[in-house]
C-alpha cells in the first residue's frame, strides 16, 4: 500500500527539530530508523499531516563516555551499537542484545532510541535498558529533562514523553567487568521475542556480588526478576544456585495470552530462559 500524503521536514538540529514537532501539534509523526513507522505508513494505521525525520541531526549519533556514564546517541544504529568498543567494554548487555534485533538490514536502518521510543514490549532493548538503570533525556519547548528507564515505559507502546518531545539520548551506568547474555525465545528467525530474558552479572570469588534480570513481552512493560536477582546475590555461581534462583522469575508477571503463546506457557519460558541466561552469563 501507498502512505496518506504528509509534508516532509527534515531539521539539521534538535532545536530546530522540536520546534518542527511543537508547530505540527499532535498530527505529526517524529520518524528515526523507520523500521516500525513506515510499515504502519503503509498500511494508513497512521496518517500524519507532517513527517519529523530525525536522521540529518548529527548531534543524536554516537556512543561517548561522561565519567561513570556511556552517553548513546538516540539516532545511533542498532550496527553501531552492536559494533561500538565502549559498549562491548562497559554496556556488554546491550550490545549481545542488540545482537539478537531482527535482521542486518534492520540492524542497519533501526536506531537505539527509536526501538525505546516505540515501546513495544516485545522489543528486545527494553530490558536491558531496564536491568541497566538507563537514563533517557528527552527534549522538548519546555527544555529538557531526563526519566528513569522504570519510569520511562507506560503501557503498550506508551512512553512518559509528553506530546512535543523528542528522544535525544540514553545515559547508561557502566557495568565494566560484568558479564552477561540475552537469551530469547521466537518462532522463527527474526521474529519478535516471544519471551527474552537480559541478564548482566558481576562475581567475586566465584559467587554472585550483583544480578540484573530484566525480562521482555512478560507484562505490558519490561520488568526486572527482582525475585532472580535477590535468590542469586550472594550465593555461589552454581548450577543448582541458578536452577532455583530461575523458578522466581515469573513471580508477580502478567504476560498475554495470544496467537503465539499462552500466559502460562510465557510464565514457563521465562523460568526456563532466565536459567539458561544466567548460566551463560556465569560460565555455569
Amino acid at each position: 500500500m501507498i502512505p496518506a500524503a504528509f509534508d516532509y521536514i527534515a531539521p539539521s538540529t534538535v532545536d530546530d527539530a522540536v520546534r518542527a514537532l511543537a508547530d505540527a501539534g499532535e498530527d505529526a509523526k517524529v520518524l528515526a530508523g523507520g523500521q516500525s513507522l513506515l510499515p504502519v505508513l503503509r498500511m494508513r494505521l497512521a496518517d500524519p499531516t507532517k513527517l519529523i525525520d530525525l536522521g540529518r541531526i548529527p548531534e543524536l549519533r554516537g556512543v561517548r563516555e561522561d565519567g561513570d556514564l556511556l552517553v548513546i546517541g538516540s539516532m545511533t544504529t542498532h550496527y553501531e551499537v552492536q559494533r561500538d568498543p565502549l559498549i562491548r567494554e562497559h554496556a556488554l548487555l546491550l550490545a549481545l542484545a542488540t545482537d539478537t534485533v531482527a535482521d542486518p538490514q534492520v540492524r542497519h536502518r533501526g536506531t537505539f532510541g527509536g526501538s525505546l521510543a516505540h515501546a513495544d514490549p516485545a522489543g528486545d532493548l527494553l530490558a536491558p535498558a531496564l536491568a541497566m538503570d538507563a537514563q533517557l533525556v528527552v527534549s522538548g519547548m519546555d527544555g529538557k529533562r531526563t526519566i528513569p528507564a522504570a519510569e520511562f515505559f507506560v503501557d503498550y507502546f506508551t512512553t512518559a514523553m509528553r506530546p512535543g518531545e523528542i528522544l535525544i539520548e540514553v545515559r547508561v551506568p557502566k557495568f565494566t567487568g560484568w558479564s552477561a547474555h540475552y537469551e530469547k525465545f521466537n518462532r522463527v528467525a527474526q521474529a519478535w521475542s516471544m519471551v527474552g530474558v537480559a541478564a548482566t552479572i558481576r562475581t567475586e570469588g566465584g559467587a554472585i556480588a550483583e544480578a540484573r534480570v530484566g525480562l521482555t513481552n512478560m507484562a505490558s512493560v519490561p520488568v526486572r526478576a527482582r525475585g532472580v536477582e535477590e535468590a542469586l546475590v550472594g550465593q555461589p555461581a552454581t548450577a543448582e544456585v541458578i536452577k532455583a534462583a530461575a523458578e522466581r522469575a515469573a513471580d508477580g508477571t502478567s504476560p498475554t495470552t495470544d496467537g503465539n503463546a499462552d500466559a502460562e506457557y510465557r510464565q514457563h519460558l521465562a523460568r526456563v530462559l532466565t536459567g539458561r541466561a544466567v548460566a551463560a552469563a556465569v560460565g555455569a
